[in-house]
């Protein structure tokens, strides 16, 4: 389990803006999520990733207040969503997969509407302004593209200045650009002291913004830590083409790796992984014992690399059920 830290944060809270304990939700003899924890901090983004029914929507459901805990606890600024929506009203916003505004209002009146209903809202103007959509102030919301409805959802959300923001896979059918700005609008919040709770399917996305992920598989979390943790957890790669007269059985053993042959495009590769404690000084043992076999054999290593490995494969890793045991923050 990942712990945030308990000072007082930008936003006044003493303790996590978000705490899991875990947690466990159910849909009938189904159980979705299967006792997970975690904290998230004033000023931080914790990114949850997982595949597709891990149970990530089902628990910011949770959070958000729109199901009770089958078992454990949940609890926002303090407080258990379920029971207290109202005291958590107004301090408390997201943007939910499927947004529930009006097609025949503009996007200025959807504002103006959902800035009726704030205590504190922003202005218009600088709401439109941080999403990109000051042009469209006058458009028709059902006139809107896809991805400036997602663009529109997060001014909704953004407007009353929440100290936890919930973000549920909110760049879906944006372009590159618009996915980028509201990047940025997402950073803002974060430094201005919101704690942010992310879902997205686009591993760049939670690269660029997490300050700490985790990613589930079935119901549990199965990876977390900072990206550099996790992927410091994953191990090195050492990849080469395969030459054309080493068969897989007269690879080499090297020193703390593990050796498996991938195929692309009919090209068969060897790839090392290196794992465990101190894995980029084992890779750099692991190369030095692999160079020296294919100097002896007067072998060469076609398209040689060594690296660290990617967020997309550690994300795989856990899809197939070979991830390594959680790291430790």
């Amino acid at each position: 389990m990942s712990t945030a830290p308990s000072a007082p944060g930008p936003a006044g809270v003493r303790g996590p803006a978000i705490s899991v304990r875990d947690l466990r939700q159910s849909y009938g003899d189904f159980e979705a999520v299967r006792g997970i924890s975690f904290d998230v901090a004033p000023g931080e983004l914790f990114a949850l990733l997982g595949t597709n029914g891990a149970g990530k929507t089902t628990t910011i459901e949770t959070l958000e207040g729109f199901r009770r805990p089958a078992a454990g606890t949940v609890r926002v600024l303090g407080r258990e969503p379920h029971r207290e929506a109202v005291a958590l009203r107004g301090r408390v916003n997201g943007v939910l997969q499927h947004s529930g505004v009006f097609g025949e209002l503009t996007v200025a009146e959807t504002v103006d509407l959902a800035r009726d209903l704030a205590t504190d809202p922003r202005d218009r103007a600088e709401v439109l302004d941080m999403v990109d959509l000051a042009d469209r102030a006058g458009v028709a919301v059902r006139a809107l593209s896809g991805g400036q409805r997602r663009r529109l959802d997060l001014a909704l959300a953004v407007l009353s200045r929440p100290r936890v923001l919930f973000l549920d896979e909110p760049t879906t059918g944006m372009d590159p650009e618009a996915r980028r700005g509201t990047w940025k609008v997402v950073s803002r919040l974060v430094a201005e002291g919101a704690a942010v709770l992310l879902t997205t399917h686009y591993l760049e996305e939670a690269e660029r913004l997490a300050d700490r992920l985790a990613i589930m598989h079935h119901g549990r979390i199965r990876v977390t830590g900072t990206l550099d943790e996790v992927l410091d957890g994953w191990g090195d790669r050492i990849r080469f083409r395969l030459p054309a007269d080493v068969r897989t059985e007269d690879l080499p053993e090297l020193p703390g790796a593990t050796v498996t042959v991938e195929v692309r495009d009919a090209v068969p590769w060897a790839v090392y992984t290196v794992g465990g404690v101190s894995a980029a000084d084992r890779a750099h043992r692991a190369m030095a014992a692999l160079l020296s076999w294919a100097d002896g054999r007067a072998v060469s290593l076609d398209r040689l690399e060594l690296r660290g490995a990617s967020l997309e494969e550690v994300f795989l890793g856990v899809a197939d059920e070979t991830a390594p045991e959680p790291v430790p923050a």
